[in-house]
């Protein structure tokens, strides 16, 4: 079985913009494809681009196309890239599937920059989807657990275990 990635945008995948001019960012490539190249080819990866917006603009109608790739893939371990201002809104909309593990991450700085915790974040991501048991679970800022654990300081932008 391979593990299914799924792209949906966010300040991960935040990078310089080939079309305009200015410090103005837009979302790139898969930040994943990038992380993925370092590590041995002994995974198979499921490579899903499904949306490259900026968290705080998905829809209804996107986090339904998300929970669809989800439901559509036949692997059961699942990582979603996500800006990091919406992803328990999203975990909350994929709550009704079962017999999978999805882990959703992102990132406070883009993956390109040399500060980024992108790395860090995914690396959380890539361990838990391959030893907890079924279930949506967050891995953002060090913290890796159930969604429905986790919450966030709107004022610091922190994120933290209830």
């Amino acid at each position: 079985m391979a593990i299914t990635l799924i792209q949906t945008g966010g300040t991960i995948d935040k990078d310089y913009p080939k079309s305009i001019k200015g410090w103005a960012f837009e979302i790139g490539e898969p930040a994943f494809l990038r992380i993925i190249e370092k590590l041995p080819n002994s995974k198979k990866w499921e490579i899903i681009p499904l949306l490259k917006k900026d968290s705080t603009e998905l829809t209804a109608a996107d986090r339904n196309d998300i929970l669809t790739a989800c439901k559509k893939t036949k692997n059961t371990q699942i990582i979603i890239t996500h800006g990091t201002d919406t992803l328990l809104e999203t975990a909350k909309s994929l709550a009704t599937l079962k017999n999978k593990t999805i882990v959703i991450t992102g990132a406070m700085r883009p993956e390109r920059f040399s500060n980024s915790d992108a790395e860090l974040n995914f690396g959380m991501a890539l361990a838990g989807v391959q030893t907890f048991q079924s279930g949506i679970y967050i891995a953002i800022q060090g913290i890796i657990t159930n969604y429905e654990k986790l919450s966030r300081n709107l004022e610091t932008g922190l994120y933290f275990i209830k």
